[in-house]
């Protein structure tokens, strides 16, 4: 996560910085950048997923910063550090997240960071959208989405892809499928593929499948795909949707 902050009080940069470098433990800060002015700022021309405006600078002011990286359809989200009130509706027409009040208070900084990267998230989730597996069967082209595939199964040289409303028959390699597929699928069986995310349960030599399926768990395959499946869950994997 790439952040800036624009503020001619070098004080406050410092106290900003300081309390960003605290929130570290809680997301990944890739970078900290400061600016002294807008057109410092807009003279970078670097996307920033947040960024902290002053609003009076010298210059150019942070509202009109903030007009202009709107009108260069950047979506950063916008949170405005200022001793004044007076500017809150001009806040709102630039669309900023929120509107900080001088001085700074860190359990108030904190809340407001933690709301922000929340929304950083949410807007890269709609921006990727999911992931898709293009595939060819007899001449035209099919394309999945691979958080709808449950489990792959191996037919001699074609591979059944099985998803909560149809099965794909394609020719493929399970071996090639399983490189395209992903982390999220594990080859538990020489014959299967399966998507952690439509697990319901497990046995020794069993894997059920949210639509009530159970397919094959190689013996010798038990103690990583445990492993790996107890990973996933505690990265916070969610069930099949």
């Amino acid at each position: 996560m790439n952040i800036a902050i624009c503020d001619d009080e070098k004080i406050l940069c410092e106290q900003l910085e300081e309390l960003l470098t605290k929130q570290a433990a809680a997301c990944k800060i890739d970078s900290i950048d400061a600016y002294d002015t807008g057109s410092a700022l807009l003279a970078a021309k670097r996307h920033y997923d947040i960024i902290f405006l002053d609003i009076q600078m010298e210059g150019m002011n942070g509202i009109e910063t903030a007009r202009t990286i709107r009108e260069r359809k950047d979506d950063a989200v916008l949170i405005f550090v200022t001793g004044l009130k007076d500017y809150v509706f001009d806040a709102f027409d630039v669309a900023a997240f929120h509107y900080l009040l001088k001085p700074l208070r860190e359990e108030k900084f904190a809340e407001v960071f933690e709301r922000a990267v929340s929304e950083v998230e949410k807007t890269a989730q709609k921006g990727n959208g999911p992931e898709q597996l293009f595939i060819r069967q007899k001449g035209r082209s099919i394309k999945l989405d691979k958080a709808q595939i449950l489990y792959v199964e191996s037919r001699q040289r074609k591979a059944l892809i099985h998803t909560a409303r149809e099965s794909v028959e394609i020719y493929a390699t399970m071996r090639g499928l399983e490189k395209e597929l992903g982390a999220q699928f594990y080859r538990c069986h020489r014959g299967y593929l399966v998507n952690f995310s439509g697990i319901t349960g497990y046995t020794g030599d069993t894997i059920t499948l949210c639509n009530g399926e159970d397919i094959y768990l190689a013996r010798e395959k038990y103690q990583e795909f445990v492993k790996l499946y107890m990973r996933y869950l505690r990265d916070g994997g969610t069930g099949f949707v």
